[in-house]
């Protein structure tokens, strides 16, 4: 009994340690003029197998979408909400019943942002984080989630002041009223300092001290590397000079076992004139070097071997951004979910391995019966939001005229647009996956093209029904032109989800 209790604890030993593991995340805004369904970014996330993500809020349909899914969930208290959360218990205590309490544990909802660079962008409140901090936790103990989820506020990197050497960096004192009680709780609830990182930035405002293959990661000779005149260790990359910056900062206020987590950190993929390194280049080298760093356990020197896990500034490109050129450009892809540019991660896992080889297509099944195909091709052109131009008379996939011919273009465009999940490609049991490519003449299909991880306007990306309701979808065209033909898709469109 006793050698079976120890293997136990090993085991949960083990698996704790497991869980610990380093990951990289996403960030998901939303100020595009186009923003996906939740679903559809969903679906994203699942087909590059990103496992965690941060919300700029506490969105309710994406709460809902992400239910189920297993991807941990960083929630956030935006900062126009802060100051009556840090001033009323009662009110922190709804926000976290409407927010966290309705959607957990269905929703792996693992932190609570309480509010973003407050110190930076709303200093009038960061006197009252804390009392922000300790409201919200008081509901979460109420509710018995204390220990499940996490509670922390993402810091710009710009607070920790003479930041290289990393040995002698420390916060700026003027903040210390409000950090000291902060690093106590994070300390006390065994939570992690959050950081913005932005080496771009470092790059742009350094006026050509700091090189650029510094901030991106690349390899530099040893008469290149920065060395911390007091500790001797060299640095290969503004990341890991800022990170080793904020531990010497913590513990120059004697805390020296609080864990940090990058928050946000990326590089842009398109500037202005006066922006020459905001380039697709640079955007891929920096974020494929960062996810390697990350997940390859590189750690800093300081901390060797002890990785930080990371999300990367963000998902989407969003082209509602005020301000530079750059602003609109941080995402790894475009609102139709086309990568943005096909990151380099060979040897570095799954995680956002967004190439194009050993490419996939979905047709449709021989031998279905051609009402079942028409049901779901009218649902594919029409709710589906595939773009069917291509099968219409007298364009490139028009012939041959037939219904699985025609099938097997829409429910392709769709699979394509889903990031090729595997239940993007069911149709009700009338389509399949291939190899094959289905491209002929000047038909081409959007696999041939190269490209992967798209996704459309699509509210509803499973498709499971009953013959007889399919049958009735074939009532309806893919266009509708008034609200008694809205009500019939809806209905539609319901055998489907």
């Amino acid at each position: 009994m006793a050698v079976l209790l120890l293997l136990l604890l090993l085991a949960a030993a083990s698996a704790a340690i497991a869980d610990e593991d380093a990951f990289i995340g996403v960030n998901i805004g939303t100020e595009l003029s186009d923003m996906p369904h939740p679903t559809q970014v969903v679906a994203l996330l699942k087909a590059q197998q990103i496992r965690h993500v941060r919300l700029y809020d506490s969105d309710r349909g994406m709460l809902v979408a992400l239910a189920n899914t297993g991807i941990q969930v960083m929630i956030t208290i935006p900062n126009e909400q802060l100051l009556g959360i840090g001033q009323s218990n009662s009110t922190a205590a709804n926000w976290v019943s409407q927010n966290v309490v309705a959607h957990y544990p269905a929703t792996n909802i693992t932190a609570i942002c309480v509010g973003s660079d407050v110190f930076t962008s709303l200093p009038n409140a960061a006197k009252i984080l804390v009392n922000a901090f300790k409201y919200i936790q008081s509901a979460l103990i109420a509710s018995n989630l204390d220990r499940q989820i996490k509670i922390s506020t993402p810091l710009s990197s710009s607070i920790i002041l003479d930041s290289f050497p990393p040995s002698q960096a420390f916060f700026n004192s003027s903040w210390d009223s409000v950090m000291v009680p902060m690093l106590k709780f994070l300390q006390s609830t065994g939570s992690f300092l959050m950081l913005n990182i932005y080496p771009y930035y470092d790059y742009m405002q350094a006026n050509g001290v700091i090189p650029l293959d510094y901030a991106l990661f690349k390899p530099l000779s040893p008469n290149k590397e920065a060395v911390d005149s007091n500790t001797l260790l060299h640095y290969t990359n503004v990341f890991d000079a800022v990170i080793d910056a904020a531990y010497s900062a913590m513990a120059s206020l004697n805390f020296t076992n609080i864990p940090v987590v990058v928050t946000e950190s990326g590089w842009p993929s398109k500037g202005g004139s006066n922006e020459p390194d905001a380039t697709l280049e640079n955007a891929n080298t920096y974020n494929s070097n960062l996810i390697r760093h990350v997940l390859n356990k590189t750690g800093t020197p300081k901390h060797p071997g002890i990785a930080v896990s990371t999300f990367i500034y963000e998902l989407y490109n969003e082209d509602m951004k005020s301000g530079p050129i750059s602003e609109k450009n941080w995402g790894l892809f475009d609102a139709n979910g086309d990568p943005v540019y096909i990151l380099r991660l060979t040897g570095s896992g799954m995680v956002l391995a967004n190439d194009t080889t050993n490419q996939t297509y979905c047709t449709a099944k021989e031998g279905s019966d051609p009402k079942l195909l028409q049901a779901a091709l009218d649902w594919a052109c029409g709710p589906g939001k595939v773009d069917c131009s291509p099968i219409l008379q007298g364009k490139p996939c028009y012939e041959p005229d037939n219904v699985a011919a025609h099938a097997t273009y829409a429910f392709d465009a769709y699979y394509h647009k889903m990031g090729e999940a595997s239940d993007a490609c069911n149709f009700n049991g009338v389509a399949t996956v291939t190899t094959t490519d289905p491209s002929h003449g000047s038909c081409i299909f959007s696999a041939s093209l190269g490209r992967n991880g798209s996704i459309a306007n699509i509210t509803a990306p499973s498709m499971n029904s009953t013959s007889a309701v399919s049958s009735a979808c074939n009532l309806y065209s893919a266009v509708f032109t008034n609200i008694v033909m809205v009500i019939g898709i809806l209905l539609c469109t319901g055998i489907f989800i």
